[in-house]
């Protein structure tokens, strides 16, 4: 008599091959973006590799302990030679093995709901840092500066005219090809997390800008292609004439900023997040940002809602002679 599985039941099958099963499945049947189905492959092999150090002990298919203990290590910050996670990675990690358990569990890859017994750790909710209707004008018009170019110059305003006016990512705004901006209907077709497709309107001033980039500068860098483009080629183009880089964009972002004299108050998001609240402040339904943002879930446009309940608390606060 054995001591292996009932008779009827597949055998456990290896870590790695089950964890690219899983990604296959995220890329095949949640279509599911490559830069998400990366992030989630990198965790998964950092989990993969610490089961593999695991001195004896249960294997990762036969319980929680393997990934509870691979947790437990990420969460020791401040400890000689501790890998400690900040929250938000080490949420974004325990959503990733939980996924994958779930998915092995439901293929018959593990006979143990290890997925039921795993618990993510709590969301912190950080309000967005966001601007005045003031500053966001302060940082527009540095957007050009002493040692720019009149390329840059367009480039660099119309940017930032199109990330505020239309609350975009800045990866959604790089991606986009010519074809996605319509200036006579004024609105962009954007491609969101998971491949969401959203239709986003773009003001009167972000065209205006737009308009004299594409008439004005943007030809001489989309001849240095060489090639006919497709879908009129990217939108905001390097100065080698290919897509720009985040890390060019971000600049953008970084050097109108410090001469507007709001370095510290600049993130990654700032643009979207003022973009939202002003939207609220001015009376635009939830909903609506919601759509607007590409948000797959309203409870994180709320976040929102509590940006512009403080700036309420705060100008109440200032004006009332009695508060």
């Amino acid at each position: 008599m054995t001591n292996g599985p009932t008779a009827g039941a597949r055998a456990p099958a290896p870590l790695e091959r089950a964890i690219g099963d899983y990604l296959d499945f995220l890329r095949v049947e949640r279509g599911l973006s490559m830069a998400t189905i990366t992030a989630y492959g990198t965790d998964l092999r950092d989990f993969a590799g610490a089961v593999r150090a695991r001195p004896g002990g249960v294997g990762w298919d036969a319980g929680p302990e393997a990934a509870t203990d691979y947790l437990a290590g990420l969460t020791k910050r401040g400890l000689a030679g501790a890998r400690g996670l900040a929250p938000s990675s080490l949420r974004r990690r325990a959503a990733a093995i939980r996924g994958f358990y779930r998915f092995a569990f439901g293929e018959g890859a593990i006979r143990v709901d290890v997925a039921s017994r795993l618990d993510l750790p709590r969301q912190a909710r950080l309000l967005p840092e966001t601007l005045t209707v003031g500053e966001v004008e302060r940082l527009l018009d540095a957007s050009a500066g002493p040692g720019d170019t009149p390329t840059t110059e367009l480039r660099s305003r119309a940017l930032l005219e199109l990330l505020y006016a239309s609350g975009l990512r800045v990866s959604e705004g790089l991606r986009l090809d010519r074809e996605h901006l319509s200036l006579d209907g004024a609105f962009v077709r954007v491609i969101g997390k998971g491949d969401r497709e959203r239709l986003v309107p773009v003001g009167d001033v972000a065209l205006a800008w737009l308009g004299r980039w594409i008439d004005e500068a943007r030809p001489a860098l989309l001849a240095l292609q060489h090639v006919e483009p497709s879908r009129g080629g990217p939108l905001f183009l390097g100065d080698r004439g290919r897509r720009m880089a985040r890390q060019q964009a971000w600049a953008v972002v970084k050097v109108a900023a410090i001469r507007a004299g709001l370095a510290d108050r600049i993130s990654p998001h700032t643009l979207r997040h003022s973009f939202a609240t002003h939207l609220l402040e001015g009376g635009a339904d939830l909903r609506i940002v919601q759509e607007l943002l590409g948000h797959a879930s309203i409870s994180t446009t709320q976040l929102y809602t509590h940006v512009t309940g403080e700036r309420i608390r705060a100008v109440y606060a200032r004006a009332h002679p009695r508060a």
